[in-house]
């Protein structure tokens, strides 16, 4: 069974079209990101499925249970981690944890947080006040308060944003460990190296969902080719092929410069001069999840305006 399997979700704001017929199925123990610009409709999806907001359209089961009448039953079995810190930062973290804990009465309350400090390495702070943590602690912190009622479902929203690359590794470590252990996870994300270590991505712009697929799936489906260029005054090379049929993108990356497009015959030509530049190579490069995410950007409109 999908722990996740929604079809045609619609939800509207004051007349715009927020998420619009949006289908996703994510198997058990599966950690799949969820890939999209800001505004695209990722957090309200989310929350379509965790039971916060009723779709305007569409039907589907979330760990088995009805979106539109179980939605209390699916708030019971879910872990659901916010883009925002929402603890109380004048409480200690054991304080913040029991709160959570008498929420979902949990008893004795006292256990629950006892086994969850430990399991997220949490014990030796748990005095500390949440207000003094840095981001990665807090990140911790709040991924504990939404595991302590062992869920059987993760939605995280964006959970590694502005926390060190240290923290994310770490935070990683621990959703792999945890879905290791049968738990199902669904996490947005804007990290090109997050979205890697995914079992899965689906890409949603401006409410519509684009594509979805393990990672080499979603490139290879992209169509686009990526060459790279080595040799002096890249400067003056990126403004010359800028702009030319079949030039979709142009990035500098270090001491070469990449260039993308979607129809290789095109790109061919307009890089055939760069080819006759002297000290200057042009060879096939490896397309990259971040070339799809821009491309995608690129390509879309956005429902808002």
């Amino acid at each position: 069974m999908n722990a996740i399997e929604v079809r045609g979700l619609v939800k509207r704001f004051g007349g715009k079209t927020v998420v619009d017929n949006v289908s996703m199925s994510v198997a058990e123990g599966e950690i799949v990101g969820f890939l999209g610009p800001n505004g695209s409709g990722k957090t309200t999806t989310i929350r379509m499925m965790c039971g916060l907001l009723t779709p305007d359209e569409g039907e589907g089961q979330v760990l088995g249970h009805d979106l539109r009448t179980d939605a209390l039953r699916i708030k019971r079995e879910v872990g659901y981690m916010t883009q925002k810190f929402s603890f109380y930062e004048d409480l200690t973290i054991a304080e913040n944890l029991t709160f959570v804990a008498r929420l979902y009465r949990m008893k004795p309350a006292r256990e629950a947080v006892d086994r969850t400090l430990e399991e997220l390495g949490l014990t030796t702070r748990r005095s500390q006040l949440a207000g003094t943590l840095s981001g990665g602690w807090k990140q911790r912190l709040a991924l504990a308060a939404c595991i302590m009622h062992q869920p059987r479902l993760l939605l995280l929203d964006e959970p590694t944003a502005g926390v060190d690359p240290k923290a994310r590794r770490d935070f990683w470590d621990e959703i792999h460990r945890l879905a290791h252990g049968g738990l199902t996870v669904l996490v947005s994300t804007h990290y090109m190296d997050e979205a890697e270590r995914c079992h899965r991505i689906s890409y949603i712009s401006y409410g519509r969902m684009l594509a979805t697929g393990t990672v080499d799936e979603v490139v290879a489906g992209s169509g686009l080719t990526t060459f790279v260029i080595h040799g002096p005054r890249l400067d003056e090379v990126a403004a010359a092929v800028s702009g030319r049929p079949g030039v979709d993108q142009v990035a500098p990356f270090g001491t070469t410069l990449h260039v993308v497009g979607s129809d290789l015959s095109a790109l061919e030509a307009a890089l055939a001069p760069i080819r006759e530049r002297p000290g200057t190579i042009v060879e096939a490069g490896q397309t990259s999840l971040e070339d799809v995410f821009i491309q995608f950007m690129g390509a879309s409109r956005d429902n808002m305006s």
